[in-house]
This record gives C-alpha cells, structure tokens and sequence, in this order.
C-alpha cells in the first residue's frame, strides 16, 4: 500500500474530492483525519472507511478559525503521534457574478477560506514536518490558471494558491516537504452541482472538455494520492492539471 502507516490530514473531507481522496487514503493504509463544517458528513465518510477497516478521526469546524485548526492538528498529534501527509482541499466556490456586483463580504468570506484557510493550516502543520519531512497537496483549479468569467474572487484565491504552492516547495526542500498543486476542471461535486443539473449547461460543459466528460472526484483522487506517496519522492513545486484537456486547447 503506498500510503502504509502515514498520517494525512484533508480538509473539506466530508464530500467530493475530499470525501473520495479520504477513503483512497485510507485504502492505501493512510490515517485520516477529516475536517470539515458539516459533522454529519464527516461521520457518514468516516463510518465508510471504519467499515472497510481503516482508522479515521473527524474534527468538524472551519479553516477561517484558528482555534478549529490548532485543534484539527493537536488532535492529530495526540491520537497518531505525527503527521505526513496534508491535503488542503476546503473551499467555497462562487460563480456567475462579474467583479463589480461582488459583495465585499463574499470577497474576504472566499479569501478566507479558499487561500487565508490553506496559510492557516499548513502553518500549523509545518512545524511537525520539520526534520522529519512530509507532503503538502493544495487543490487549486483551472480557474487559477485560465480567465473564467464570473468567478473573479474564486479564481484569485486559486491562482494565489499555485503561487504559495511554490513558495512552499522552495522555502522547505531542504526539509525534505514536498508541496504541490493540482487544479482540476469541472467536477462532479455539490458545488458544481448548480451548474451539471442543468441539462443544456452541463452539455455545454462536457463539450469544453476535449476528452468527453467531467471529472470525477476519483479522478482528482488518485492524483492526489501520486503526490502525496514516495512515488512522487522527487516532485515539488509542481502544478498539475487534470482537466480533460480544456486548457490544452
């Protein structure tokens, strides 16, 4: 198993990407700390891989709160005695409103989350890595990489996430962290579901993706897990995308 014994913290694990790189992680021989704001769905993931014989903890709360995540990793440290492994996978979407009719309440509410949440978090975890090493994935997105109109606070913290990414790579590498991004396409998952229960929108956005279909959170998944395992032992500061061949174009 390519993940044995190591001790991974994802956030936003309650549903989509996070939901399936948690119980992919805990296939592969992982512990897997959840976080997320809704305990319901944290307990549903974690009964899953408790049935499949794996071993989870779940701390709900929110990456904008700093107790919430000095809590997550004192937990950690408490139950598995280190960490590994860091997915920062939270996000809030946003989409369909140009930059002026943006709220400036959703504007810091997106930056806290999306970018400000992944400062908070791998500032904490960092110095348990320290010496010792690990790995530290952000999900970003296309959005991050490619102009998409009507997302302009949720494309800002994407981008900015593939610049930390590799700020962190290079701060770190002498201490044996690896970070670094994927940014996915369209995906099935609950924030994209305004836009793929619309049959005419979702034809429309299959048709973007050359190779014929959206994403699954399976598919983000496993990349997840190549650059979370020693397979990718010589990867850092990296950023992949996994989208179907839309930025190819």
């Amino acid at each position: 198993m390519k993940l044995n014994g190591k001790v991974a913290i994802i956030t936003g694990g309650g549903t989509g990407i996070g939901e399936a790189t948690a119980k992919l992680f805990a296939a592969q021989g992982a512990y897997v700390i959840l976080t997320g704001r809704r305990q319901d769905a944290l307990e549903s993931v974690a009964k899953n891989i408790i049935a499949s014989g794996g071993k989870v903890l779940t701390v709900s709360g929110s990456v904008t709160d700093e107790t919430h995540v000095q809590s997550v990793v004192e937990q950690t440290m408490r139950t598995f005695g280190k960490i590994d492994l860091l997915v920062n996978n939270a996000a809030l979407g946003g989409f369909g409103v140009r930059l002026h009719e943006i709220t400036d309440q959703t504007w810091h509410n997106t930056l806290d989350t999306n970018l400000t949440g992944v400062f908070r978090m791998t500032r904490a975890v960092i110095p348990h890595m320290l010496g010792r090493g690990g790995a530290i994935v952000n999900v970003s997105s296309v959005a991050g990489l490619v102009g998409f109109s009507g997302s302009a606070a949720y494309s800002s913290t994407k981008g900015a996430l593939v610049a930390l990414t590799r700020v962190l790579a290079i701060e770190y590498a002498q201490e044996k962290i690896r970070c670094n991004s994927v940014c996915p396409a369209l995906v099935e998952t609950p924030m994209a579901a305004e836009v793929l229960t619309d049959p005419d929108r979702r034809a429309l956005m299959t048709a973007a993706h050359p190779i014929g279909r959206i994403g699954t959170p399976d598919d983000v998944a496993r990349m997840l897990l190549y650059l979370a395992s020693d397979d990718a032992s010589w990867v850092t500061g990296s950023v992949f995308t996994i989208d179907g061949g839309l930025t190819a174009q």
